[in-house]
């Protein structure tokens, strides 16, 4: 496989052998701890280890980083691949690129005063908590839309996002995932507040929400194994692009290859 290919597996791999387990590590703590709860809040006595309640905590927090770090490795592989392994488009848009990638470390250090904010007093941080949140967020849908200069003169998307299908999009279906991660990261102190009020309050809005990014993650399972079976193979591309654009999928069509170039008279082709 080329380099090209590689960088196309990655966000796919990385995601199979560690995110998903770590969505279903984080779940099954989640269950457990509310069933310890329930059952104390009865007055019975729990069998349940009173370690699942941090235990979650301390992978939910692992899981919100994995899940932007995904979505932001799956933009930053086509961007890579059509801005600078393809030599033809980097003349164009080589400011492009490096705006680009100012924003994914912005992307990344809002992430990261996001943890820092985390850690703090909730009674005192929760500014801070919005505001590296929405900057996180933000930073994301700003890197989803760009768009690059093609040898045509005309602008096109670098990060393929299935608007003519929007509702069944791994793209968009990954950074509402990713959203609701760093809102359920924003308001983590929050259940933990001494306020009992406040506490079941920002308990039940964080089950609620993270419910329905189960949700999402799994159309994420579905639609990215689908997304990757349209993605051809570098040296396939120029035979899956005439399919497409003879429109092959509603009528009969045939591609054939260029043909050979001739060998120098004298010389003998294998």
């Amino acid at each position: 496989m080329s380099v090209e290919d590689i960088a196309t597996l990655l966000h796919p791999a990385i995601a199979v052998f560690f995110v998903f387990p770590l969505i279903g590590a984080v779940v099954y703590f989640a269950w457990q701890t509310r069933q310890r709860r329930l059952q104390l809040a009865a007055g019975d006595k729990s069998k349940i280890p009173p370690i699942v309640g941090p235990d979650h905590f301390k992978l939910g927090k692992w899981l919100s980083a994995s899940v932007v770090g995904i979505t932001l490795l799956g933009m930053a592989q086509p961007i890579y691949k059509k801005l600078v392994l393809d030599s033809g488009n980097w003349a164009a848009n080589s400011t492009r690129f490096y705006l680009i990638l100012g924003f994914f470390i912005a992307t990344i250090a809002a992430l990261v005063f996001l943890y820092r904010a985390a850690s703090l007093n909730p009674q005192t941080a929760w500014f801070w908590r919005a505001l590296f949140a929405s900057l996180t967020g933000l930073g994301m849908w700003v890197i989803g839309f760009q768009k690059f200069q093609a040898g045509d003169g005309n602008l096109y998307d670098l990060v393929f996002r299935r608007d003519f299908e929007w509702q069944v999009s791994h793209f968009y279906y990954g950074m509402i995932a990713a959203m609701l991660m760093i809102f359920s990261l924003a308001i983590a102190p929050d259940i933990y507040s001494r306020d009992k009020e406040k506490a079941l309050t920002w308990r039940r809005v964080h089950t609620a929400l993270n419910t329905i990014a189960l949700l999402f993650f799994v159309g994420q399972a579905l639609t990215g194994p689908r997304d990757l079976l349209e993605i051809p193979l570098s040296w396939q591309k120029s035979y899956v692009e005439q399919l497409y654009i003879q429109n092959c999928q509603t009528q009969p069509c045939q591609v054939q290859a260029a043909p050979a170039e001739e060998a120098p008279q004298g010389q003998v082709t294998p």
